[in-house]
């Protein structure tokens, strides 16, 4: 086996070749579907899933196994902590558990901004 370092940069400076030219995407997108919000009323319909995350837990196959009814998984949250608020696995906000005529609900507190 080979254990000598090998050099992985020419030692002559490679011939420079023009940067390529972009379109302004702003500019393309306003000429072909307008520049207000008409071309997202096409999306409305898609359908999203939807997750409110109260906690989560970790636990080895076996204590898995051994789960029954009336066992208690304990979360890694506190109560009052937000819950996480999920859209397609990407989370979007955190809220606070509410009770709406008898059904769980969410009340936002908190959007998150993801960086792009």
């Amino acid at each position: 086996m080979d254990t000598e370092p090998h050099n992985i940069i020419p030692s002559e400076k490679a011939e420079e070749q023009p940067s390529p030219v972009f379109e302004d995407f702003d500019t393309l997108a306003g000429a072909e579907h307008g520049t207000g919000t008409e071309g997202i009323e096409a999306v409305h319909d898609v359908p999203v899933k939807v997750q409110a995350v109260l906690g989560r837990a970790r636990m080895p196959v076996g204590d898995l196994l051994h789960l029954s009814s009336g066992t208690v998984v304990e979360l890694d949250r506190r109560v009052g902590e937000p819950v996480d608020i999920f859209v397609n696995d990407r989370l979007i906000a955190r809220g606070e558990v509410v009770l709406i005529d008898n059904a769980l609900g969410v009340t936002l507190t908190e959007i998150v901004r993801a960086d792009r």
